[in-house]
């Protein structure tokens, strides 16, 4: 079990992640609304990929994905499962994670894996983090995507009050690594590319329990003060008001005629590296 010290006693760290039918891991713009895509078409000289992903971000990720993966760790402890989603993955998805489905069989690189329910995967999990009393729950970009779909999910199933009594919060790694780490000129704050300029490694990415043994040892590296921790900490119930906040920031040092234009029509500074898919 991996502990740390945070606010005067020692306390349990969980680190999770989540593998999905979409590529929800795109950072998107709450704020944004569809009348306003015709407008970036018109005034941004972007790539297609770019307009489709600006597209995709109209809607928010956690409206569009199926949890296909669950995994958590904490020292040697360890939790892997698997849900067959209703639905098909998407092209973009199966590319990256390797997971497909047919005949409502869930595949992880063209081999049948052991499924669960969706209600089973989380009863499973909220026992995991029962058994290690309350402890901090931490990933990498999961105040955008992770936490808000497993809300949704543990919504659905009546299991969101069980949930949040057996965590003391969530601490998303991305801004805490982007605070941690402002001034090494790192060209991306993606997991994987943390992990390779951090530790000197590669390891196997978008497969959730890969992700989360990769980022206990990034984190046990990088030994945050309880004071960095406590600035990023959050919870199920606030960790949307940050976001809607984060959307309106002006987050370009020094924006151009089209990013002032999109200040003029109340959308701020858009800045289109948080539009790429990133790697975690």
């Amino acid at each position: 079990m991996q502990t740390a010290e945070f606010e005067g006693a020692q306390q349990s760290l969980v680190f999770f992640d989540l593998e999905t039918t979409g590529l929800g891991r795109m950072i998107y713009l709450i704020t944004v609304a569809t009348l306003f895509s015709s407008v970036l078409q018109v005034y941004f000289t972007l790539s297609p990929h770019v307009l489709q992903t600006f597209s995709t971000c109209l809607t928010p990720p956690d409206q569009q994905c199926e949890i296909v993966q669950l995994a958590a760790v904490s020292g040697l402890h360890s939790l892997n499962l698997y849900i067959s989603p209703r639905g098909p993955m998407q092209p973009g998805a199966a590319r990256v994670t390797g997971f497909r489905v047919r005949g409502q069989r869930l595949y992880l690189h063209h081999r049948p894996v052991l499924t669960n329910s969706l209600r089973e995967v989380l009863v499973a999990f909220i026992a995991f983090l029962q058994m290690l009393g309350r402890p901090l729950l931490i990933g990498h970009n999961i105040r955008r995507f992770d936490c808000p779909l497993l809300a949704r999910c543990l919504d659905q199933l009546q299991l969101r009050a069980k949930f949040e009594a057996s965590v003391s919060g969530c601490v998303d790694t991305l801004p805490l690594t982007r605070e941690l780490l402002k001034d090494r000129g790192l060209r991306s704050f993606g997991q994987e590319n943390l992990v390779r300029e951090l530790l000197g490694v590669n390891y196997k990415a978008h497969d959730a329990l890969e992700d989360v043994r990769a980022l206990q040892t990034l984190y046990g590296v990088l030994q945050p003060q309880p004071e960095v921790i406590c600035r990023h900490k959050f919870t199920l119930d606030t960790m949307s008001s940050k976001l809607a906040v984060t959307a309106a920031k002006v987050s370009c040092r020094n924006p151009g005629p089209q990013q002032l234009l999109l200040i003029k029509l109340g959308l701020h500074c858009l800045c289109f590296d948080n539009l790429y898919l990133m790697s975690y």
